[in-house]
C-alpha cells in the first residue's frame, strides 16, 4: 500500500496510495486526456495502478478495504455487521477510512480510457512512420493480462442490466451506465452497439428474471447477426454461399483470417490484376473482422 524496495534490484517502488493520489490529481477527468503526451503519461500511470492492485488483491485487508466503500459509515448497525464479517475493530475502521479508494465508476472510466489509448496507439503506429511522433512509447507496457484477469463476462453485464432496470426507469441513463461498463472490458468492447440496441429495442420490464434476459439477448443477437451478415454480403456483392461458410468458420475460431483461399473465394468476380482487387479484398476483410468481433460467442446461423 505504501510502497517497498525491490529486494532483487534495489529499486524503490511506490505504493497504491501514492499512485491513486497522482491519478486523482492529474487525471480526474478522462475527457481531458487529449494530447499524445497525456495519453502516454496516463497509460504508464494506470499500468502502475493495475500492477499494484493485482498484488494487493491477494490480501484480505485489501478486499475488506474495497468492501468498506459500499457500507454506510453513518449506519451503526451496518458498521457493526461489517466489523463482524471482516473481523475488524473500531481502530481498523478508522485507519481504513483514511485510505483513498477510487469509486468503481471512476475505475471503469480509467479502464475504458486505457483500452481506448491502446487501440488508438495500435492504429496510429500502423498508419504512420515511427519518427513522425516525438513521443517514445517503448517504455509503456499495456497490462492486458491484468485487465483480462478482472474481466467481466457478458452474462454478468446482462444480469446487471436486469437489476439496474428495476431502479433506473430511464433507458438513456441505463445505456450510459452500460456503455461505461462495456468500454472498461477488453473482450466485450466490440459488443457495445449490440447490447445498446438490445436495451433500446426490448421491453425490459417484461423480462421476469436474469435467466430470461440472457435468453432474450442471445435471441436478439442471433437475429441481428443473420440480418447484418445478409446486409454485408449484399452490399459488398459477395459470393453468398462461400461468404456464409467463411463467416461461420471465422465466428467459430473467433477471428477472421487472410490465410488460404477462403477469403479470395467470397469476393466478387474480379481479376487479381485489377488495381481495385486488393483494395476490395482488404475492405471486405476489415468489415468481416469487425463483424466477427461483434458477434463471436453469440451462436446461431448467418
Amino acid at each position: 500500500m505504501e510502497g517497498f524496495t525491490d529486494i532483487a534490484t534495489g529499486e524503490a517502488r511506490r505504493g497504491y496510495v501514492d499512485v491513486v493520489k497522482e491519478l486523482e490529481a492529474r487525471f480526474s477527468n478522462v475527457d481531458d486526456i487529449v494530447t499524445e503526451k497525456d495519453k502516454k503519461d496516463f497509460a504508464k500511470l494506470f499500468g502502475e495502478y493495475l500492477r499494484a492492485e493485482n498484488v494487493l488483491q491477494n490480501y484480505d485487508e485489501f478486499s475488506s478495504l474495497k468492501a468498506l466503500q459500499f457500507v454506510d459509515i453513518n449506519d451503526p448497525e451496518a458498521i457493526e455487521e461489517f466489523k463482524s464479517t471482516h473481523y475488524l475493530s473500531d481502530e481498523d475502521i478508522t485507519v481504513m477510512q483514511e485510505i483513498k479508494i477510487p469509486e468503481e465508476r471512476t475505475i471503469q472510466d480509467y479502464r475504458s480510457t486505457y483500452n481506448d489509448i491502446r487501440d488508438w496507439l495500435r492504429r496510429e503506429k500502423a498508419g504512420r512512420e515511427k519518427d513522425e511522433s516525438s513521443i517514445d512509447w517503448d517504455d509503456v507496457v499495456f497490462e492486458v493480462d491484468l485487465l483480462k484477469s478482472q474481466e467481466i463476462n457478458l452474462d454478468y453485464i446482462l444480469e446487471l442490466i436486469f437489476e439496474k432496470n428495476k431502479n433506473i426507469k430511464d433507458k438513456g441513463l441505463l445505456v450510459e451506465e452500460v456503455r461505461r461498463l462495456i468500454r472498461s472490458s477488453v473482450g466485450n468492447r466490440a459488443k457495445e452497439s449490440l447490447v445498446v440496441d438490445f436495451i433500446n429495442q426490448t421491453d425490459l420490464d417484461k423480462i421476469q428474471d436474469k435467466a430470461n434476459i440472457i435468453d432474450a439477448f442471445f435471441s436478439f443477437a442471433q437475429a441481428e447477426q443473420k440480418r447484418e451478415a445478409e446486409e454485408l454480403i449484399n452490399s459488398e456483392g459477395l459470393n453468398e454461399e462461400a461468404a456464409k461458410r467463411y463467416i461461420l468458420a471465422s465466428l467459430k475460431r473467433e477471428f477472421a483470417s487472410e490465410n488460404g483461399t477462403e477469403l479470395n473465394e467470397i469476393l466478387p468476380k474480379m481479376s487479381p490484376l485489377n488495381p481495385k482487387y486488393l483494395t476490395k479484398k482488404q475492405s471486405v476483410f476489415q468489415k468481416i473482422s469487425a463483424f466477427v468481433e461483434k458477434f463471436k460467442g453469440v451462436g446461431g446461423r448467418v
